[in-house]
């Protein structure tokens, strides 16, 4: 029945298509939540009236994140090929992928760490400085503590957006789903291996909205 409906789908192929999707989601969703979080931290420390005050950190970190999540990710990892040839020795596969999706992912995150931080009452903050708590323990104890529920929900949102950055790289041959619904599906004009591409795709999306939707209502407790 199935291979009656699904005539073209070489379903080893689509399991390991599957599998380095979610190899490249994986690695770069955990970088991203590292790199992002860096980020958010210092465009939040370094603001006018904060812990770590400095308009040039500042403007340096706001320029990186502006610049990079403004580049439309196709283009971005046409830009980075040389780079990712230099890291990985080859422009192919899913590794060469993963510093195009880290580099697209992590400012955008990075933003959304920063506003998430910004939402902590500053009461809190201030009360922690006057019981002499150091810069470190304010950054463990309160702000990352704090703005953990809206960041969860920020890396979902992210995580979502690096399975469509997946697609997208497969296109320029990174492997993953993307690149087997391109080029088996849409150049071999194999419509049902574009559809099951697409389904599975679709599952994972929604897996990834359950369980960052879970985590974040676990964590707040408002």
């Amino acid at each position: 029945m199935v291979e009656q409906l699904f005539p073209n789908v070489n379903w080893d192929r689509m399991l390991e298509a599957t599998l380095e999707t979610l190899y490249m989601t994986a690695i770069s969703v955990l970088a991203t939540f590292i790199l992002g979080t860096i980020l958010g931290l210092l465009l939040f420390l370094t603001a006018k009236g904060n812990l770590w005050e400095n308009a040039f950190v500042n403007s340096i970190v706001a320029a990186f994140v502006n610049i990079f999540r403004s580049i439309p990710f196709i283009i971005l990892i046409i830009l980075l090929i040389p780079f990712a040839k230099f890291i990985v020795g080859t422009m192919l596969g899913s590794n060469a992928a993963l510093p195009a999706l880290i580099i697209g992912a992590a400012p955008f995150y990075g933003r959304m760490v920063e506003i998430a931080l910004r939402e902590i009452n500053k009461g809190v903050i201030e009360a922690s400085r006057a019981m002499g708590a150091t810069t470190w323990t304010i950054i463990w104890k309160v702000l990352l503590p704090e703005s953990m529920p809206a960041m969860v929900s920020g890396i979902t949102v992210t995580a979502i957006a690096l399975v469509g950055y997946t697609a997208m790289a497969g296109v320029v041959g990174a492997g993953g789903l993307g690149n087997l619904a391109f080029l088996e599906g849409f150049q071999r004009s194999q419509g049902d291996v574009t559809f099951m591409s697409t389904v599975i795709i679709l599952l994972i999306v929604f897996i990834i909205q359950f369980i960052g939707d879970r985590v974040t209502s676990m964590l707040d407790k408002r």
